[in-house]
């Protein structure tokens, strides 16, 4: 710590529950681990953060003037056991994070310098959050002792061929890409704890993927006639300068974008065809709405085998019954996106259509947690050992 700062501490205590994974029961086994409340003065602005203990792993938020890297920082300030100790943006190289998220004005965090300028000698893992088609030659010169988390497309998909047609361009470090794990928490858990680099899945995907992955692999379900209806608020998008995605652009209105090419699909094919183990195509539409976060996915379903809607919403609450983050609504209950905002919940619910042998299954999330940065944190617990919920049980925010 600089001598700029004086610092007092409140101590507090985080119990950890015993898990399913020997792993986790080693590191936690029904200790009451110490939980350090730290209140910094710098000049006259104070830091209040919870400080990360003396066996904390070192973290790297690599492209963190976006949304997805600020919402890592800001879930990663009650982690215990994750300190930021390098923090990259290209066009902000040189300012302090409150600089460019005020919001964010009270962590204590290192100040934003180049990505090719970056320490890995201080670092244990990476959050990359870089646009897509840049991430690959990046990740390619991080030591290997070093876990990643990756949440651009670049490794998303097993395919290098399918990458280059729907990105534009050639995949630059395929050998890479055969290591990587996909990160879809609930579904690839035993996997993801295993990995070095795992690529968080898409917004989309995972609102999509979490319901529809299930119901494909036990034969509830038709794997044709997929008919998908997505909505997502704006910060999906991305932060970037685009005349689409300006105020007058999309206030008042939806917009929708992507039609039939979104960068998604193959992404959601490629899950659903391994969940139905034939090849799934499905009919699938985005659109941006006039809010900041949030995410809907409309599915649109035939029964298979004699199923009923009472069968398929069954099996997804006993699919889902243990896991924190996942919950499926009783009858006649309908999801929506102010029930998860600013939280790593997936909220689900499963209708009759009028239309006979088809079910409609809702799905919500926030854009930026389960959908992105939620999910990341989710996995590098996974992989290093941590509790899987660690820093994410905020509830959600509402009003």
């Amino acid at each position: 710590m600089t001598s700029m700062y004086r610092s007092s501490s409140l101590h507090s205590t985080l119990k950890i529950k015993r898990s399913d994974s020997p792993k986790l029961d080693q590191l936690t086994a029904s200790r009451t681990l110490p939980v350090r409340t730290t209140v910094r003065r710098r000049n006259s602005r104070v830091s209040l953060s919870v400080s990360a203990d003396a066996d904390s792993s070192r973290i790297a938020v690599l492209g963190a003037s976006g949304y997805t890297g600020a919402e890592i920082v800001r879930l990663l300030a009650l982690h215990p056991h994750m300190e930021i100790t390098a923090m990259s943006a290209e066009r902000s190289a040189g300012m302090d994070f409150p600089s460019v998220f005020p919001h964010l004005g009270t962590c204590d965090l290192p100040a934003l310098v180049k990505t090719d300028e970056v320490d890995y000698d201080n670092v244990d893992a990476v959050f990359c959050c870089l646009p897509h088609a840049t991430t690959q030659e990046i990740l390619a010169k991080v030591p290997e002792n070093i876990k990643v988390v990756d949440l651009s497309a670049d490794f998303r998909l097993k395919d290098v061929d399918t990458y280059a047609e729907w990105y534009g361009g050639e995949h630059r470090a395929p050998e890479l890409q055969k290591e990587a794990v996909y990160g879809l928490t609930e579904l690839n858990r035993s996997k993801i704890a295993k990995a070095r680099l795992v690529a968080n899945p898409g917004c989309y995907p995972t609102s999509i993927q979490i319901p529809l992955v299930p119901l494909l692999k036990t034969g509830l379900i038709s794997p044709e006639d997929i008919i998908i209806d997505s909505k997502s608020g704006v910060s999906g998008a991305g932060r970037g300068n685009k005349q689409a995605f300006l105020y007058t652009e999309v206030a008042e209105g939806i917009h929708s974008y992507g039609v039939t090419r979104h960068r998604h699909m193959p992404e959601i094919e490629q899950g659903l065809s391994e969940a139905a183990k034939c090849d799934v195509r499905v009919s699938f539409t985005p659109h941006l709405m006039c809010m900041s976060r949030g995410m809907q996915s409309t599915m649109y379903v035939k029964l298979a085998g004699g199923a009923s809607v009472d069968q398929l919403r069954d099996h997804l609450k006993m699919k889902f019954e243990k896991e924190k983050f996942v919950h499926v609504m009783n009858e006649g209950q309908v999801p929506h996106t102010r029930n998860v905002r600013g939280s790593n919940y997936c909220v689900i619910g499963v209708f009759p259509d009028r239309l006979p042998g088809r079910a409609i299954i809702v799905s919500v999330i926030d854009n930026l947690v389960k959908g992105a940065s939620g999910q990341a944190i989710q996995n590098m617990n996974l992989i290093l050992g941590y509790p899987e919920e660690t820093a994410l049980m905020q509830q959600p925010m509402f009003p």
